[in-house]
């Protein structure tokens, strides 16, 4: 089994703190984030919706090669954009909707059609690890004052 971590440090209340995500499995960064950045222009910073669309983006564009290829389809590129939407629901906030845009060049040789295409990509965004978390899984969560 694989898991990968992240670990975020928050300084302050929810308008006026700050925090650092670290990217901690992969070592690849830390990135500032804050809630006015969140809701507003967030240029320079990142926010949990960015990272959920970097995840969604990424996990489907490498599903959609695994099926492809599976299905007998060489593809040459993919290329996958999620628009991740937050919106105020019952005094808080919720992720309303990811739109997603994906574009594929596949090897012409294979002959797959539009058609055959649309069922495959449907089948990939399904069978998504990212799409199914965010459809319903099990949370945990220690939680301890220090």
């Amino acid at each position: 089994m694989v898991s990968r971590d992240a670990t975020t440090h928050w300084t302050g209340g929810l308008n006026s703190g700050k925090g650092t995500v670290t990217l901690d499995s992969s070592n690849a960064g830390q990135f500032d984030v804050s809630f006015p950045r969140r809701i507003g222009d967030a240029e320079g910073q990142t926010s949990p919706e960015e990272l959920i669309a970097a995840a969604q983006s990424s996990c489907l564009a490498m599903n959609l090669s695994a099926v492809l290829e599976r299905n007998g389809h060489a593809p040459k590129t993919i290329d996958v954009s999620a628009e991740v939407t937050v919106s105020p629901v019952d005094g808080g906030l919720s992720i309303t909707a990811i739109d997603i845009t994906l574009r594929a060049d596949v090897d012409s040789t294979v002959g797959i059609d539009q058609e055959a295409f649309q069922v495959l990509a449907a089948t990939a965004k399904d069978t998504c690890p990212v799409s199914k978390a965010l459809s319903g899984t099990t949370i945990t969560l220690d939680a301890a004052l220090t």
